[in-house]
């Protein structure tokens, strides 16, 4: 087979995504672990330290994340004193989710996080913006053409 064979698996786009993925999760992985979290968690915390608090409702979407993929992750991180899951006294069916004050104290150490993660790529700023924008840019597309998010992490 030649790389001209639209088979050919180094040709795939999907297969570059997972390889690119769990590559660059293994950067991640001890970056975070003297945080104490997994990456999953970390997103978690991210879309938290933009926005707090978050209906479990509102957290599932920013992260594209179905509510049985999210609610071990918030459970995990409440069991480390990091948030808050509350039901809403105006709707008794949701929970609102909110840092506690050791959640936000760990902001400051995770500031540190993205600066390590480009020393230990060795790209730059510039370089990865423009490989975000297009992976955005990837995600619409396959949304527009009817992928999901829902249900990524089952299987596992």
């Amino acid at each position: 087979m030649t790389t001209e064979d639209p088979l050919a698996l180094e040709r795939q786009v999907c297969f570059a995504l997972v390889v690119a993925a769990r590559t660059v999760l293994s950067v991640y992985r001890p970056v975070l672990e003297p945080l104490g979290l997994t990456h999953p968690q970390y997103l978690v915390m991210l879309a938290l330290w933009g926005r707090e608090p978050m209906s479990v409702k509102d957290l599932s979407e920013a992260l594209q994340l179905d509510p049985p993929t999210l609610s071990p992750l918030l459970k995990r991180l409440e069991a480390q004193g990091l948030l808050e899951r509350r039901r809403l006294p105006e709707d008794q069916r949701s929970l609102a989710v909110t840092l506690t004050e050791r959640g936000r104290a760990l902001r400051e150490e995770a500031l540190r996080v993205p600066g390590q993660v480009l020393d230990r790529l060795g790209m730059d700023v510039a370089e990865l913006e423009r490989l975000r924008d297009g992976l955005t840019h990837v995600i619409d597309a396959a949304t527009s053409a009817g992928a999901t998010t829902a249900g990524l992490s089952r299987g596992r």
